[in-house]
């Protein structure tokens, strides 16, 4: 499959966010085909059909081009608010947003993103840069589900702290890679019901009994 049917040289010039688009689906592809322990900027550059030096000129190491890969699959708040849920209640906001999230790792960015973290986190340092390429999207996207809540007059915002803001999150994360996917719409409803609107409710949860 190599020589001229192959070679990038022959196919139209794409520069910017198309090119950076193009390789980071190439690099998304091969995590879920391959895993972070195959995954080679060759064939990353091969299947984006660009390139080794362009991929290289964008990411240093294959770590960072893995990392932003799975992160340019999920959805971020930052860039796009209204890509957010807006059910017009926090209870609704809350299911709708880690049913979401739960719906995008049970396919090829929570396959990619598994075998990243089976892999990376045996070398030091990575679980530092892991957590801070994927912490921020979770939380800015529960920061602007809570937000528009206090404006509602649903949530006191003296109730807003940054560990509530994590808590949904975490949970779901701990669910992925501690129990077999795909992470059931039980398990969402909980963390919803149980956990997230007793915090920012200001309602303590009591076990039965």
């Amino acid at each position: 499959m190599s020589g001229a049917a192959t070679d990038h040289r022959t196919l139209p010039r794409r520069r910017g966010p198309v090119l950076r688009a193009a390789v980071l689906q190439a690099a998304l592809d091969e995590l879920t085909d391959v895993g972070y322990a195959a995954l080679t900027i060759d064939r990353v550059a091969e299947r984006a059909r660009t390139g080794k030096a362009t991929v290289y000129r964008y990411w240093p190491s294959k770590l960072e081009l893995a990392l932003d890969a799975v992160r340019s699959a999920l959805p971020d708040p930052a860039s796009d608010p209204a890509s957010l849920p807006d059910t017009g209640s926090l209870r609704g906001d809350l299911l709708a947003l880690l049913r979401a999230t739960a719906r995008l790792l049970a396919g090829p960015a929570g396959e990619a993103l598994r075998g990243l973290l089976s892999d990376a986190l045996r070398e030091p340092g990575r679980v530092w840069e892991i957590r801070q390429h994927h912490r921020g999207t979770g939380r800015r996207a529960t920061e602007e589900v809570i937000a528009r809540a206090v404006a509602r007059g649903e949530v006191d915002p003296a109730l807003v702290t940054p560990r509530r803001l994590e808590a949904g999150e975490a949970l779901l994360r701990h669910h992925f890679l501690f129990d077999r996917p795909p992470i059931t719409d039980e398990v969402v409803v909980g963390i919803v019901d149980e956990v997230l609107l007793p915090l920012f409710r200001g309602v303590v949860a009591r076990p039965p009994g």
